[in-house]
Parts: structure tokens; sequence; C-alpha cells
């Protein structure tokens, strides 16, 4: 039975660690929106380029002529997609503004769901970073075109800032919980 409040005493400063971090990244995201939106943009498009080009490397291994073309097609428009990132950033941000805004509301559902299923159990805090999900999905929304770079960077600060409470938060729980046994 120690042993496993040694561990979750162990998670429990970890957790409380990567709290910290997220925290940290978060504000320095917020203080910075440009530059972390651009660079996020500028990291996508190599990611995407080299993801690109390696299926187009692939496509020779694929065993067959319409697999192999299909494959290289792919790549191919991979690899387009990567260097149109790089090459106009700021197209790349209204689609990733887009795509961000996606995923605050796809996280907010799912963090509101999840924490209805835990109501007392720390659900409150999962419903409230649902709902903070949610309120930046509408704010990049309304923004749109507009919100570009600068959004991501602020709302990505903003959601890390959130994401580092509710692991500080779950971290002192988890020792707490253990200080008492």
């Amino acid at each position: 039975m120690e042993n496993v409040a040694e561990r979750v005493a162990e998670g429990g400063k970890r957790m409380t660690t990567l709290g910290v971090i997220a925290m940290v990244l978060g504000v320095l995201a917020m203080l910075a929106p440009a530059l972390t939106g651009f660079s996020i943009i500028l990291l996508l498009g190599v990611l995407v380029s080299i993801s690109g080009a390696l299926r187009m490397v692939w496509a020779f291994r694929s065993g067959s002529v319409g697999r192999g073309l299909w494959s290289f097609a792919i790549g191919s428009l991979t690899l387009l997609c990567g260097v149109a990132m790089l090459a106009n950033p700021l197209f790349g941000s209204a689609v990733m503004t887009l795509v961000l805004a996606v995923y605050f509301l796809l996280d907010g559902v799912v963090e509101i769901v999840v924490g209805a299923g835990r109501l007392g159990k720390g659900g409150g805090l999962l419903i409230f970073c649902g709902l903070v999900s949610l309120l930046l999905a509408v704010l990049i929304w309304r923004q749109y075109p507009l919100s570009g770079a600068w959004a991501m960077g602020v709302l990505l600060g903003i959601k890390l800032l959130f994401v580092g409470v509710a692991m500080l938060a779950g971290g002192s729980a988890a020792r707490a919980l253990t200080a008492r046994t």
C-alpha cells in the first residue's frame, strides 16, 4: 500500500512541475503573441514539408506503380502545402487560425463532457477549462481573418496557462491525498 501512495505522491509532484512549466510557457506566449504565432507557422511549415518529402521518397518503396503514383502525388501535395506555409506565413496563419478555432471548440466540448461525468472529483475544473476553450473558439471565429498569428499566440498562451493551473491543482490534490494516509 505504501508503494501506491509513493507513486501517487511522485505523480502529483510531476504533475505540479509540468503545470508550472505549462503556466510559464503560457505567459511567455502571451508576452510575445505574434512571435509565438509566427514561430508555430514556420515550424509547422517545415514539418509539413519534411513529411511531404518523406512520403515522396516512400512512394518508391510502395510495391506497385498505382500505389506509388498515388503516394507520390499525396507527398507532392503535402510538400507543396508546407512550402506554401513557409513562403506565405500570412496564408498559413489564416488557415491555422481556423484549425485552432476548431481545435478549441472540440477541446471545450470534450472537456465539458468529461468534466460532467466527474462532478465532485475535479470535474468542475474540467468544465471551467472547457468553457474557457469554447470562449477562445468564439473569440477566434469572431475576429477571423484579423486574428491570425497574434490570436494564435495569445490564445494558446491562455490555454497553456489554464492547463497549467489545472495540472497544478491536480498535482496538489494528489499530494494532499497521500499526505492524509
